[in-house]
């Protein structure tokens, strides 16, 4: 006879998780679909800064204290915020859809391939004034389009973002941020595991997620998981979704709402892209320099050739469509590696699932500045502006070695993987694993 095989507790849930999240992304599509066929007026048209801010906001006069108990006043209160969240994810999805760029009729010139700069914005408003005055600041920034990619809406950021004059301006939102999901998968669900409840006793209180606690015992925490969602994510919606960007053949630099660049940054790429293709057209990124900050008077026209490193060429990196399908083929990998950083997880594929280790060149004399000491892996007070003096001295002191007329490949160091010194955990969750690795699925 044959026997029947009945699923055990964890396949059975690992199923049900995994037909939760392709539910969601399909809500999620079909949201989309039926706020673009329903011609409705796009919704950052029709509710400006102040009327977000104030409908967010209810009104507790004397009159109405009087007139409802305090039971019925939190009820009230999670309704408003319920509809708030419903209106910010219908915003989402149209300017997703509609893909309106700013500026575009002002820069008519601009070539095909030319540049594109993504930058990944959270809700560091002081930081991403001063990135957006370093590219103010650069030559040739006018024939760049610029894409900030949001996982939070912000009256605030999206006002410094419209007054952007002087280049192109697409704005895209992450869809499965902890804003639009606040009480459940992938934003903070109260009915998820406490992170570090051991896993004998979350199986007995029966939480969401206790088969799935990370390399150390802990469960997901939303706040660290989320970056790593949105760096993917977007990498996806950039190369695959962005309308104007379809058969594109030219460099996409990835940077954060928390660095500033060089006058020369765009300069030095274009120098760095004609040095790949005539001495090494095996390089696979491009970056416009590692942390360390080096003398500008000897090294301003120098690169290296050396295998990438996570730990120092994850600021400013610029990657071809060629390098982009390659890591896509690698999807599975990078969602399920255990470990909250997208870099960290990178540099797992360079040594486990691409098909040859990443060469990076880069620039001795950096153009690219970490100015954020806060976020997600500092508890610091954020300053940006002593970070910006500091940077600002830099650049001031080294101006005359800005802008060099050729570029020199001064080391060639043999591409070695490096692997990651350890897991640092974080993505144990199998919803986690499924949502990730949708959204090349979805595009």
């Amino acid at each position: 006879m044959r026997s029947t095989h009945f699923p055990s507790l964890p396949e059975m849930r690992f199923r049900i998780y995994k037909m939760k999240v392709v539910i969601l992304a399909m809500v999620m599509l079909a949201c989309g679909f039926a706020f673009w066929s329903g011609g409705r007026q796009k919704k950052s048209e029709v509710f400006s800064s102040k009327e977000l801010t104030r409908s967010s906001q209810v009104q507790a006069t004397p009159a109405n204290r009087r007139l409802i108990n305090e039971s019925h006043m939190e009820a009230a209160v999670k309704a408003e915020v319920d509809n708030m969240t419903l209106i910010y994810r219908e915003t989402v999805f149209q300017m997703n859809f509609d893909q309106t760029i700013r500026n575009e009729g002002k820069f008519k010139k601009r070539a095909k391939d030319d540049l594109v700069v993504v930058v990944q914005v959270h809700n560091r408003l002081e930081n991403l004034k001063l990135l957006i005055e370093s590219l103010q600041r650069a030559r040739g920034i006018e024939t760049v389009l610029l894409i900030f990619s949001h996982d939070y809406w912000s009256p605030e950021i999206n006002q410094v973002v419209a007054a952007i004059d002087f280049c192109p301006v697409l704005q895209i939102f992450f869809p499965f941020s902890i804003q639009l999901y606040p009480q459940e998968f992938p934003g903070n669900d109260p009915r998820d595991c406490p992170r570090d409840i051991p896993k004998k006793d979350a199986l007995k209180l029966g939480c969401n997620n206790a088969e799935y606690p990370d390399s150390f015992g802990h469960y997901r925490e939303a706040k660290f998981s989320q970056t790593k969602h949105h760096w993917w994510w977007k990498l996806n919606f950039v190369w695959e979704k962005v309308k104007v960007l379809k058969g594109h053949n030219g460099l996409v630099l990835l940077i954060e709402d928390d660095h500033f660049l060089s006058p020369d940054f765009y300069y030095l790429l274009k120098k760095m892209s004609s040095l790949k293709k005539e001495q090494c057209p095996d390089c696979d990124v491009l970056s416009l320099g590692a942390y360390g900050h080096v003398s500008y008077a000897t090294k301003a026209n120098k690169v290296e050739v050396k295998a990438w490193k996570s730990t120092e060429h994850n600021m400013g990196m610029a990657v071809s469509m060629q390098t982009y399908q390659k890591l896509i083929q690698c999807t599975d990998t990078f969602c399920t590696y255990d470990d909250y950083n997208w870099d960290w997880s990178l540099q797992h594929l360079t040594v486990a699932c691409l098909p040859t280790f990443w060469k990076v060149m880069v620039s001795e004399a950096p153009r690219i500045f970490h100015a954020g000491e806060c976020g997600v892996h500092h508890n610091k007070a954020c300053m940006p502006s002593g970070q910006r003096t500091m940077i600002d001295r830099v650049l001031q002191s080294s101006s005359n070695q800005l802008f060099p007329k050729s570029l020199l490949i001064t080391k060639r160091l043999p591409a070695v993987g490096v692997s990651p010194h350890v897991k640092n955990g974080g993505w144990g969750d199998i919803r986690d694993h499924e949502l990730c690795k949708s959204y090349h699925k979805l595009q």
